[in-house]
């Protein structure tokens, strides 16, 4: 018997191209992640053709520089009523919140709390009762919940 002798192909001796390749797979993000961060760095992102490199004391000068707040648009609309409440009563200032919450539905849930603290700010500046008598059915009754709180 008479047996055919084959030839196999070691797969440890698959040549250079494999060894490129596999170099190659490891180097290749490494390279490309560098030189976009670098890339980045070097974009003029301020308009001004002078100065367009990034350096440390740029950094620096950039995180002393005075931060503006942004405010929350219920936060801008609280505080804009609380001012109110001081020159007109609570009737008007609760008018003006159903508007608001009318003319921007986003501020919505935000209702109950602006209420409620109307509420307890026309206890401050009113008196429990007077306060009282300018409840109505805004926001869930929740300026009549913040009197409420307010007053015992």
């Amino acid at each position: 018997m008479k047996h055919s002798i084959t030839t196999q192909t070691r797969r440890s001796h698959r040549g250079p191209a494999r060894r490129v390749g596999r170099s190659l797979a490891l180097v290749l993000p490494v390279v490309l992640v560098l030189s976009g961060t670098l890339a980045v760095t070097r974009v003029n992102w301020t308009g001004s053709p002078a100065g367009s490199v990034l350096t440390a004391s740029d950094i620096t000068s950039v995180q002393s520089a005075p931060k503006t707040v942004v405010h929350a648009p219920e936060d801008v609309l609280r505080d804009r009523l609380m001012s109110e409440l001081h020159e007109k009563n609570p009737g008007v200032v609760l008018t003006h919140l159903q508007e608001a919450v009318n003319g921007h539905p986003s501020l919505a849930r935000h209702c109950t709390s602006i209420a409620r603290s109307l509420g307890r700010a026309a206890v401050r500046i009113y008196g429990a009762s007077r306060a009282q008598s300018y409840a109505r059915p805004v926001c869930d009754t929740s300026f009549a919940t913040g009197v409420l709180a307010a007053r015992g």
